[in-house]
């Protein structure tokens, strides 16, 4: 007898629900993705019990037939798709046929659908992948899918969903994701009965980000535009003073869809080396668009992952693309003496202050004076005949092309008023009512790390002959170190060679360091190392980095006010004065007014 069998269809669809349908946030992305596909403009996600026992999707687009209905519940039937030549050309969002007879397999469905030209809505319900019945009601145009008991006939998959809060924030996300790529719908969430947030889908991703992202982070991203003829990038970056400690404030669309690309992600983000700190990450909501023969996102089933046809030359002038025009992100900290309000405390990120009121209607209003309008306040009835904008927000985010491109200033003309604690020196600019407190090891090391890296890159490091060389002891380990790397020590300026079994001699040094102390100056390089010293470009930058520290003058060193100015004046010359090689900043700015508010001398 044979021990091969075929699996019934029930079987084979559980299987293949369990590629699609993770977790509750999966059935919320695959449905909220179809109601962008049916041109919806308007999209209410309800969820209770962190979508393991109701999930509610709403949406006012083109809606369903009897005869779409009774096929949209099969295997490998979809709208968005005609044939194997389509594939080349997708646009939607989903195509592949296969979410919802993924999410009928797993929990029961109840579906409410009508057309515009429709008299009256159509009803149906979904059981263990069948389509049991349907029956006409009346209803409002567009879809509401509403799923229950997720999971009901697959018990091992329900045991390993997380918790009710790990869930919930997995959801949360999902349309966070999609309302930020989708300015021009209104999404409105609701978990457990209570509004999260409502957007008011006017077209402004600004908006949108400050709605959902708070003020924040809504005011540290710069608008960037940039067309090539291969794909178009439009978004917001953030400045160097906006960063996070990871990625999960990194927002990427190709062609309209939500895409995780790590390869992408690190174009942008080695666009802030030694803009940022160290193991901080930027900020980002970018657009990319491209010709959809040259990206594959057939790559599975969630559709999260893509494929460039020709990867590398995309990816490679997405890096030059995105290195010649963000040159507009720096910024001088501000020291802001305000305290922040009470309610920004304690309420959801958003400054959206949303209050429900007896009749059904929410009342959103902005507490943002200096960025949106008084005006902007915006009433949404969802009401049972339907989604309906009763009152439009005329308010934007109000950010000029000034803000991009504020000028520099001139560190020389700056007044030094004299040094605080060894470290800072403080200057003023009288005429514009404004100190500056500058770091003096931080400014230092900028200064020495761009001289570095320029003789570097023009191959032309400058070095000095010791008229005594320097024997160094070192264990097996640091030897075998320096031996292997020689010639990457040369080219950064260290002459050195083997001198007995464990010992080196070091004979030349970058003149550019002027006279430091040449041995802890090289152990110090060397402690940084391992045997992995790579040779790579950027291996090599962050030798140079871990130089121009070392030999930067230091915090509680004493500099006269001559050597203040001339520290200014290197600086004045740097591509970038504002932050040193590790991202941190060089100089802070603090205004008069906010010093006399702190006594008193204006309220």
């Amino acid at each position: 007898m044979s021990k091969i069998k075929v699996l019934d269809n029930l079987t084979i669809q559980k299987i293949a629900a369990g590629e699609v349908i993770e977790r509750p946030a999966s059935i919320v992305k695959e449905l909220i993705e179809n109601s962008i596909d049916a041109g919806g403009s308007q999209i209410v996600i309800e969820i209770s019990d962190a979508g393991k026992d109701f999930i509610r999707i709403t949406d006012n687009g083109e809606g369903m037939d009897e005869s779409d209905l009774k096929l949209a519940f099969e295997r490998h039937t979809t709208s968005k798709l005609f044939s194997v030549e389509d594939l080349g050309k997708i646009l939607t969002m989903g195509f592949r046929g296969e979410a919802l007879s993924s999410i009928c397999a797993v929990s029961k469905i109840e579906v409410l659908t009508r057309q515009k030209e429709m008299d009256a809505g159509i009803m149906g319900f979904v059981e263990d992948g069948v389509l049991k019945s349907i029956t006409p009601t009346g209803a409002p145009v567009g879809t509401t899918m509403i799923i229950r008991k997720l999971f009901y006939n697959l018990p091992v998959r329900k045991r390993f969903m997380k918790s009710k809060v790990a869930e919930e924030n997995a959801i949360t996300e999902t349309v966070t994701r999609l309302a930020v790529g989708n300015p021009s719908i209104s999404f409105k969430y609701i978990k457990d009965n209570r509004v999260i947030y409502i957007t008011t889908g006017t077209g402004s991703v600004k908006n949108t980000i400050l709605q959902l992202l708070g003020k924040e982070l809504a005011s540290g991203l710069k608008k960037v535009s940039i067309s090539t003829e291969d794909f178009k990038i439009d978004g917001h970056i953030s400045d160097n003073n906006l960063y996070r400690s990871n990625r999960h404030h990194q927002y990427l669309y190709v062609n309209g869809r939500y895409v995780v690309d790590y390869r992408l992600s690190k174009i942008v983000e080695k666009q802030y080396n030694t803009l940022i700190p160290i193991n901080r990450y930027p900020v980002f909501v970018l657009f990319i668009e491209i010709d959809p023969s040259n990206v594959d996102v057939n790559i599975h089933p969630t559709k999260q992952e893509i494929k460039f046809t020709n990867d590398t030359n995309i990816y490679q002038k997405l890096e030059a693309a995105l290195r010649n025009n963000i040159d507009f992100i720096m910024r001088i900290p501000n020291v802001d003496l305000k305290q922040k309000l009470k309610a920004e405390k304690e309420i959801h990120p958003s400054i959206w202050d949303i209050e429900s009121t007896n009749n059904d209607v929410l009342k959103v209003e902005n507490d943002n004076e200096d960025t949106i309008d008084e005006k902007s306040i915006v009433f949404v009835d969802y009401s049972s005949k339907g989604l309906e904008i009763v009152s439009e927000s005329d308010g934007e985010w109000k950010e000029t092309q000034e803000e991009y491109n504020k000028p520099r200033i001139s560190l020389t003309s700056l007044r030094t008023v004299g040094t605080a604690f060894k470290t800072y020196i403080i200057t003023e600019d009288v005429s514009a009512s404004k100190l500056y407190i500058i770091d003096q090891h931080a400014a230092h090391e900028r200064i020495m790390y761009e001289r570095l890296l320029k003789e570097f890159k023009n191959e032309s490091i400058h070095v000095q002959q010791l008229l005594q060389p320097v024997v160094l002891d070192l264990g097996q380990t640091e030897h075998n170190t320096v031996m292997d790397n020689i010639e990457h020590f040369k080219k950064i300026g260290f002459l050195v060679e083997g001198f007995g079994d464990k010992s080196v001699m070091l004979r030349g040094v970058p003149l550019i360091f002027g006279s430091p102390d040449n041995k802890r100056l090289f152990l110090d390089l060397l402690d940084q190392m391992d045997e992995k010293f790579s040779s790579s470009y950027e291996t090599r930058i962050e030798k140079i980095i871990k130089l121009a520290c070392t030999s930067a003058i230091k915090a509680g060193d004493s500099v006269a006010d001559i050597e203040a100015n001339a520290l200014l004046s290197q600086l004045e010359d740097c591509d970038n004065p504002y932050t040193c090689p590790h991202g941190r900043p060089t100089i802070i700015e603090m205004t008069r007014k906010e010093l006399e508010k702190r006594f008193l001398r204006v309220l």
